[in-house]
């Protein structure tokens, strides 16, 4: 059996204030969202919907960009529709699909919610870097995340 490539001190202080500072900023926005009634995974599925032109997506396209199970997804879609945020309908090309559609509702929320998830998002980091820090940023975690993704 080989040995693992422990982390050195640089490494180590790397992830953990990662971690830490993912989970303050993701507990912040948390805090902010409940007051709208949603939770975060529900304001992305929102977003998501919100980011297209026809204001609809397919469940499995949802659930691959939450990094979600199909389950997990149609959960929160379950109670987003409940709320009258979203409707489910038959996939036009495909009868066997559903697709999660955005209610004008849904839509008046995320317009109520969203200077309020801005503000705690710059406060929280993006207006703490300059632009050279953003820009390395954005290129790190694109690395990450395309190469957990083949995975």
């Amino acid at each position: 059996m080989t040995e693992p490539r422990w982390l050195d001190d640089l490494e180590i202080r790397a992830w953990v204030t990662f971690l830490e500072t993912t989970s303050l900023l993701n507990r912040r926005i948390e805090v902010d969202l409940r007051q709208e009634g949603i939770t975060m995974v529900q304001y992305e599925i929102l977003t998501r919907l919100l980011e297209v032109p026809e204001r609809r997506r397919r469940m499995t396209e949802l659930a691959n960009l939450l990094v979600s199970s199909r389950s997990g997804l149609t959960y929160q879609v379950t109670q987003l529709e409940k709320a009258g945020l979203v409707t489910r309908e038959t996939c036009p090309d495909d009868e066997r699909g559903v697709v999660a559609a955005l209610t004008d509702k849904g839509r008046a929320l995320l317009e109520r919610a969203a200077p309020s998830h801005v503000r705690v998002v710059r406060e929280g980091l993006i207006d703490l870097l300059d632009r050279d820090q953003l820009t390395a940023l954005a290129e790190i975690m694109t690395i990450a995340r395309d190469r957990l993704r083949e995975r």
